[in-house]
């Protein structure tokens, strides 16, 4: 296993920020977006914490606005590449099976799952028709290949979309090794080195956990599936969610830590 491509290690951070599930709220994001410019410094480092697209109706337009920070981030401050960081979630999950929907050996049953998992609005916003897709996943392995074939050169026409989808991280952590960014759980029985997709699926009873995993003594998520994630909860436990339920909430969550996994701020879109 390449934990290179897996996991990131943030050096040399003055502040690190963690946002929460987007889920294809633009205009919540881009409130958001004007209040990180504004505050942001240099050595900051930023981690978005998956689901950025999928649930709302602009996957397309909001991952383009994150494309654009990034890029004014680099500018402004100097940063590098790895400075900004994107972790998978369980919508880019599914978004990268579509792509690969060809070698599927159940497309059909996938398909269902999938757009009855958010993924339907995704793929509208791309310019395809979620109806077309299911009964396409019925027709044979040259008609699904034809159409993730088309669906592959949309992104690649579209400036970072299939960079952004190449880049995601399992997880990240800061240099101390005290705090750790997650898209939703860990399983705190094995190593990270040992994981498999909980990153984005979630672990039985992760929510409970209440002391240090390894080194960690925070561990930060972008979505929890519980509707108990009040920030004041999230200020004194092992676990800080940064994620307001239900999925039809369109408020973004987001946080400023320290290397060692104190927070300096808890903030949302509203």
């Amino acid at each position: 296993m390449d934990l290179s491509s897996k996991f990131l290690e943030i050096n040399k951070s003055k502040k690190i920020w963690a946002i929460g599930s987007i889920h294809s709220h633009l205009d919540s994001f881009n409130k958001l977006k004007k209040h990180i410019i504004k505050n942001f410094s240099n050595e900051d480092k930023i981690v978005f914490l998956g689901n950025v697209i999928g649930v709302g109706e602009q996957s397309k337009e909001t991952l383009s606005s994150i494309i654009d920070l990034r890029r004014k981030l680099m500018s402004i401050f100097y940063l590098k590449p790895n400075d900004v960081i994107f972790l998978r979630g369980a919508q880019e999950e599914m978004f990268l099976k579509l792509l690969q929907l060809h070698i599927a050996p159940n497309p059909k049953e996938i398909v269902k799952w999938m757009l009855e998992h958010g993924v339907d609005k995704t793929v509208v916003s791309y310019g395809l028709d979620a109806v077309e897709l299911l009964n396409i996943s019925e027709q044979g392995t040259l008609s699904i290949n034809r159409w993730t074939s088309n669906f592959n050169k949309i992104i690649s026409n579209l400036k970072g979309h299939k960079e952004y989808f190449s880049s995601l991280h399992h997880a990240a952590f800061s240099h101390s090794k005290k705090i750790l960014f997650v898209n939703r759980g860990v399983d705190t029985s094995r190593p990270l080195s040992a994981q498999n997709d909980c990153f984005w699926w979630g672990y039985h009873n992760f929510s409970k956990t209440s002391k240090p995993y390894t080194s960690f003594n925070k561990i930060v998520r972008g979505y929890a599936p519980s509707v108990e994630t009040k920030l004041d909860i999230s200020k004194n436990g092992i676990i800080c969610s940064l994620y307001r339920a239900p999925l039809s909430n369109d408020n973004i969550v987001g946080g400023i830590f320290d290397d060692s996994g104190n927070i300096i701020d808890l903030f949302e879109s509203s």
